[in-house]
């Protein structure tokens, strides 16, 4: 039987350095949060956009599910846990910002057959010798009782959960050469990130 696949998008950061509402911000035709759902969307069962307290889910693709971070500034952990209780009927996660435009679908589905294949908990890619900690793939349990645990302690950074998990990193040689231009671990910070 396949294992089911959520993506979640984080979407509920505040982006200051860009200036504005920087997920609404036209990107190549379209807002730029609407890009990491397609991705997502193309290697995923469902996707979950999780928002800030209040904000709303007009103006998603179709068949998008909305969550909401249960506190305002309480840091990427918090809205994960949020997606990860959202995706119950999962198995797997594949978790993006809703800053990354580019994620590459043949280095998501890398991610995937790793998760599956290994006995961990958690996939990441490894960039300048160090894991990333977007994109990552987690098992949707094992993530959301742990997420839980490190919110309880006052851990907040999603590096917090995968320095705890089982992990496995796939090197920079094997995700780049399904990427060569690095696209799935771009994000947009400023402004200027849009033209590059």
């Amino acid at each position: 039987m396949p294992l089911l696949v959520s993506g979640v998008v984080l979407a509920g950061g505040r982006a200051t350095r860009f200036g504005s509402d920087k997920l609404a911000h036209p990107y190549r035709g379209q807002p730029l949060l609407h890009h990491a759902v397609h991705r997502l969307a193309e290697v995923c069962d469902d996707v979950i956009v999780v928002r800030a307290p209040g904000a709303d889910g007009a103006g998603l693709p179709p068949g998008v599910r909305t969550v909401h971070d249960p506190t305002e500034g309480e840091g990427p952990l918090a809205g994960l846990h949020a997606g990860l209780l959202a995706a119950v009927r999962s198995d797997l996660v594949v978790v993006a910002g809703g800053d990354m435009p580019d994620l590459q679908p043949s280095v998501l589905r890398e991610m995937l057959r790793v998760l599956e294949e290994a006995q961990v908990d958690a996939v990441a890619l490894s960039q300048d010798a160090r894991a990333r900690p977007l994109p990552c793939t987690l098992r949707t349990w094992p993530a959301a009782d742990l997420t839980h645990t490190l919110l309880h302690a006052g851990r907040r950074r999603l590096r917090d959960l995968l320095d705890a998990s089982r992990l496995a990193v796939i090197d920079e040689a094997t995700w780049t050469a399904l990427d060569p231009d690095r696209r799935t671990v771009f994000d947009v910070d400023e402004p200027s990130d849009l033209s590059r």
